[in-house]
């Protein structure tokens, strides 16, 4: 399992009983996690000390439980990267820590290759992995299917003093967004994708990862340069393993181009028992350099 332990500003304290204890800066949140489906004593004196804690509903969705003053909006910070929180009503504040690992991963891969890239993130949410790109020198195309995830994504940049950076900010569906740049015959060095488990068409269709993730991944083969740096797949859907989304990557990717797969899971260390939590998932495709 991949993880990094380069955060300052966030620390996964604990995790028991389907909950996480997590240190935001200096706010304090539990959260609800699938993967803690251990029973272990919270020997950790700030589970009583939290801000608040999500709470989940029998019928959907949830709410916060409110114990102490949260601040509307705060910021973290990882390495020279800055992103704006704030506790959103679907448990999430707006950064994936897990991903801090795979951040790094590209930033590597880019400055390493000591050229121009053009990079597409699709499903960007708040634009971690775009900022990542743009700090090591790509330019990038961020394409999510929320206005306010892209506004978002735009202040985090600006926060990080990459407002000025070669970026377009994109509010499309993804999938239609990609069949409209193979028209175009634009071409990208390096694609990163982390599609949620579940999603609506810009007609309302409904459509899960598992039967979407190979068409989308196939048509996102033909976006690629002819010298391509690299192929990311995020995926946080259970149905979906590292290796089955790195054999999706080889029959299209490696198949066309060559180069080298690997696929893992990524996660968080747990400060209370010194061992790492699984959040995700990740496969990726490398090419030339």
């Amino acid at each position: 399992m991949r993880y990094t332990d380069k955060w300052t500003d966030y620390e996964l304290l604990d995790a028991s009983g389907g909950e996480r204890l997590e240190r935001w800066g200096d706010v304090l949140l539990i959260r609800p996690d699938p993967q803690a489906i251990f029973e272990t004593e919270r020997k950790d004196p700030r589970w009583k000390q939290a801000h608040a804690r999500y709470i989940r509903s029998k019928t959907g969705g949830g709410h916060w439980e409110i114990f102490k003053p949260v601040p509307d909006v705060w910021r973290i910070r990882y390495d020279d990267l800055v992103f704006q929180l704030k506790p959103m009503g679907f448990k999430h504040t707006g950064v994936f820590p897990e991903q801090a690992v795979n951040w790094d991963l590209t930033r590597g891969l880019i400055r390493e290759a000591s050229r121009p890239l053009k990079i597409l993130n699709l499903f960007a949410y708040t634009g971690g992995a775009t900022l990542a790109c743009l700090a090591a020198g790509a330019s990038v195309t961020h394409v999510d299917a929320s206005k306010g995830m892209v506004a978002w994504g735009k202040e985090n940049a600006k926060a990080s003093g990459l407002a000025d950076r070669p970026v377009r900010w994109l509010v499309d569906d993804c999938l239609k967004f990609v069949e409209r740049e193979i028209r175009r015959q634009n071409r990208y060095d390096g694609i990163i994708m982390d599609p949620p488990s579940y999603g609506r068409g810009p007609g309302g269709e409904v459509w899960k990862l598992e039967d979407a993730l190979f068409e989308l991944v196939l048509k996102c083969t033909a976006l690629l340069s002819d010298n391509p740096l690299f192929f990311i797949i995020n995926s946080y859907t259970a149905g979906i393993s590292p290796s089955v989304a790195e054999y999706i990557l080889g029959v299209t990717v490696r198949a066309k181009f060559g180069g080298v797969l690997f696929a893992d899971e990524i996660g968080l260390p747990v400060t209370s028992t010194g061992l790492v939590l699984p959040c995700g998932s990740t496969a990726v495709w490398k090419g030339k350099k």
